[in-house]
């Protein structure tokens, strides 16, 4: 074979390799957040979550929880990364629920509290170079009220986010005052479209509010690091939460479709709402199987495999 069409062969298989790529990009991975598991030790929370098959765990550090850093001293730190690292499981994210507060004095607080949610970020990454993100949602009130202050306070935050190399994911809620994809747009391009200020993309915040998924995907895709799912219902005359796949009124494998199509190979993880956690018997180990099974079902129908 001469040395051209050799070099020619070589070409034409990086190319193809090249496409297939883009069309099969790397596996999604399936996560279940320790929100849904409040009262359980985090060593537990991730044997749990192992043996159940999830390929990732979302650490909720809110107050309270058993992943809050005040809880977590340095050797507690190192043993809950072994944990990780031993079981298989990815660390995806942590789970904050800060509000951006009116004054400086609030703010600094405010900051310094990220600050430490940051610095377990990158002291539990089996791979310091990549730490998981930290996700927030950012409180009620109006959108034209609040934007600025979320603009302002937002970009201090970056200030102590962005030197330890963690992305902070800005997540859109019903009923807040950040509550729309294209607002999220708007707060990460006032900030100079930083590549440390990201969105959560979560469908049912969008539901029965004449947002179609291939438009909020569409507004979200370029700008998204993490998808959270959970079903959403009408009841009456409001919108209820429930497990992703408990009500049947959403097709999570059109989702993963359309979100592979994308390029998107980031995590799905699974959320329980408080709506469902808080109900009187609720059984966590029963949610997260189910959670389990609904979303594999779902990947399997969309004739994808899990990562990771």
């Amino acid at each position: 074979m001469s040395l051209h069409r050799r070099a020619f062969l070589a070409a034409a298989a990086l190319a193809f390799t090249s496409r297939a790529q883009a069309r099969d990009p790397k596996p999604m991975t399936l996560s279940i957040g320790t929100y849904s598991l409040q009262g359980m030790p985090l060593g537990s929370a991730i044997r749990l979550v192992a043996s159940i098959g999830f390929d990732g765990l979302e650490i909720a550090t809110q107050p309270g929880f058993d992943g809050e850093p005040s809880k977590l001293v340095p050797a507690k730190r190192k043993e809950i990364r072994r944990q990780l690292q031993d079981s298989g499981l990815k660390l995806t994210a942590l789970m904050e629920q800060i509000t951006p507060a009116p004054t400086d004095a609030e703010n600094r607080l405010l900051t310094t509290r990220l600050s430490k949610v940051a610095d377990l970020a990158c002291d539990l990454a089996n791979d310091p170079a990549h730490p998981p993100l930290i996700q927030t949602v950012l409180g009620g009130g109006t959108w034209e009220e609040k934007k600025n202050l979320f603009r302002d306070r937002l970009g201090s935050w970056l200030e102590s986010t962005k030197p330890r190399k963690v992305v902070l994911a800005i997540k859109p809620h019903r009923g807040g005052a950040l509550s729309r994809p294209e607002e999220a747009v708007w707060l990460i391009d006032q900030l100079g479209r930083s590549p440390w200020l990201r969105m959560v993309y979560d469908y049912s915040h969008y539901a029965f509010r004449d947002m179609p998924i291939e438009k909020t995907l569409a507004i979200a895709r370029p700008f998204m690091a993490h998808v959270a799912v959970k079903d959403a219902a009408k009841a009456s005359d409001k919108v209820v939460f429930d497990l992703p796949g408990a009500t049947g009124q959403f097709d999570y494998a059109d989702l993963l479709k359309r979100l592979n199509a994308g390029g998107y190979c980031g995590d799905i993880c699974c959320e329980v709402s408080s709506m469902v956690s808080s109900k009187p018997g609720y059984d966590p180990i029963a949610a997260a199987k189910t959670c389990y099974a609904n979303m594999a079902r779902a990947f399997d129908q969309a004739g994808l495999k899990l990562g990771g």
